[in-house]
């Protein structure tokens, strides 16, 4: 007997663009099993999971910056304290880069990061803060008036590059140097345009630069070109004309 038109034929099942005929048949409805509670979660661990979360990720991260403008990213030390000459340093830096016409990206902690984005807010500018997943975090300091919480740093530091005109590199550890070194390859590897790279604290940064220069560069590992891929600067407004200079905006 024949089905009625536009039915399936027994044994047949259309679920969306998918044919299933016979032993394929599935029972019951997609809209079913979608709102079934009950079944296994194994499901929520799985590695094609994990990437529809890294891609709402990026979704999230680029909708909530892709109109932010010219930006500076400001890297540094969580662990800077609040009374410290350091932290002065960043809260005159994020208001200097807000008074440029730019906003101030950070990693949205406390430290260094907490200082940029203080002089930003106090300057009337947008205060960014691209939070991290840790077991440790202290979460999103008071003077971020955007911020974005991340559970992968790849797409954290992607988005950091993305909207950020340029780097200025406080002192700061391990998370430091990472986000410096990712901002120098990819503009040594022309991955990204050329920008600025400013590692503000002569003291600080010279002993790395030196190893750069005497031992990475002297045993062929890198070139001296590369020793112009950043600058160093123990002066806020000299840092901030680095930045205006190279990305063609002046204060």
């Amino acid at each position: 007997m024949a089905s009625p038109e536009g039915a399936p034929a027994p044994g047949e099942q259309r679920l969306g663009r998918v044919l299933r005929r016979h032993d394929q048949v599935q029972a019951g409805t997609t809209d079913q099993r979608l709102l079934d509670s009950a079944g296994p979660s194994e499901w929520v661990h799985t590695d094609p999971w994990r990437v529809m979360r890294i891609q709402s990720e990026f979704v999230e991260g680029f909708g909530a910056l892709a109109e932010l403008g010219p930006a500076v990213s400001v890297f540094g030390s969580a662990r800077t304290p609040r009374d410290s000459k350091e932290y002065e340093t960043g809260v005159r830096i994020g208001r200097a880069l807000v008074e440029a016409g730019f906003a101030v990206i950070t990693g949205g902690g406390p430290g260094a990061m907490e200082a940029a984005n203080k002089g930003a807010h106090e300057a009337g500018g947008t205060s960014v803060g691209l939070g991290i997943e840790l077991p440790f975090e202290q979460g999103m300091n008071p003077y971020v008036n955007l911020g974005v919480d991340f559970r992968y740093f790849f797409v954290r530091k992607t988005c950091f590059v993305k909207y950020a005109r340029g780097f200025v590199v406080l002192p700061g550890g391990l998370g430091t140097l990472d986000e410096l070194f990712e901002a120098l390859t990819l503009v040594q590897t022309r991955k990204v345009t050329r920008f600025p790279i400013v590692l503000f604290g002569t003291d600080y940064w010279s002993g790395l630069v030196d190893w750069v220069r005497d031992t990475l560069i002297a045993q062929g590992k890198a070139s001296m070109h590369d020793l112009e891929l950043f600058h160093l600067s123990d002066d806020v407004d000299e840092a901030i004309t680095l930045v205006t200079k190279e990305v063609g905006i002046q204060p």
